[in-house]
C-alpha cells in the first residue's frame, strides 16, 4: 500500500467496494432486508397480528379471558 493511503475501516469499504462491489452490494441489501424483516416482525406482534379473521380452526375462550376482548365479530359490515 502506498503510504498515503488513509487506514481504517472507510478506507476497507472503498477498497472492497471498488474491487468486489457485486459482494458488498449484496451484503448491504441483505443486511437491509433482515433489518426490515425485524421491524416488520416486531409490528406485527405488537399489534396482536396473529388475531386473523379466518382461521383453519376454532378457538373456544372463556368471557372471562382477556383474549376474548380482542376477538373481532364477524358479521356482515
Amino acid at each position: 500500500m502506498s503510504a498515503s493511503a488513509a487506514r481504517g475501516s472507510t478506507s476497507l469499504l472503498k477498497r472492497a467496494w471498488h474491487e468486489i462491489p457485486d459482494i458488498v452490494g449484496g451484503s448491504a441489501m441483505a443486511i437491509a432486508g433482515i433489518v426490515m424483516a425485524g421491524i416488520g416482525l416486531v409490528n406485527y406482534y405488537s399489534k396482536d397480528g396473529d388475531n386473523r379473521r379466518y382461521k383453519q380452526g376454532y378457538v373456544v375462550y372463556r368471557h372471562d379471558d382477556p383474549r376474548a376482548q380482542k376477538v373481532r365479530n364477524d358479521e356482515d359490515d
